[in-house]
């Protein structure tokens, strides 16, 4: 009966914490998108080909980050579990947006390329096998 309550009492409160995540993330997907725009218009000073686009990218990419955090926070709310698909799609998206970053500013090692290359391999396949193991919980008789 206590263990009932305390139960209760943990899930509303991770409920409460989550919200109040995912409204910050709102808000700081709205700013940035905001600000994507706004510094788009720098992209007209002709600076060079390659100027102010790596910035352009870096901040498609953290939005996309900062929108598949909130995809997995809303999805919590309906099911009450975190979703691991989408997590690692956020994490796979930051490191290649590290990556490509690392990469076009040419201050990548080779060490560390190939560090993040495995990681990005582990990560993949820890996406493959969630999504197998998600289709094979939902193929289980109930």
């Amino acid at each position: 009966m206590i263990s009932d309550k305390i139960k209760t009492i943990f899930d509303n409160l991770v409920s409460i914490v989550f919200g109040i995540i995912l409204v910050f993330i709102i808000f700081g997907i709205a700013i940035g998108t905001v600000q994507l725009f706004i510094t788009t218009w720098e992209l007209l000073a002709f600076e060079g080909i390659t100027g102010h686009y790596i910035n352009l990218i870096a901040d498609v990419l953290t939005l996309y980050v900062l929108i598949e955090l909130s995809r997995s926070l809303v999805e919590y709310f309906s099911t009450h579990r975190l979703r691991l698909t989408f997590i690692v799609d956020a994490a796979i998206v930051f490191v290649i947006r590290e990556v490509l970053i690392a990469l076009f500013k040419h201050e990548i090692k080779a060490e560390m390329l190939y560090a993040l290359s495995a990681f990005l391999f582990v990560l993949g396949a820890l996406r493959i096998s969630s999504v197998l193991v998600n289709q094979r919980e939902r193929c289980l008789p109930k």
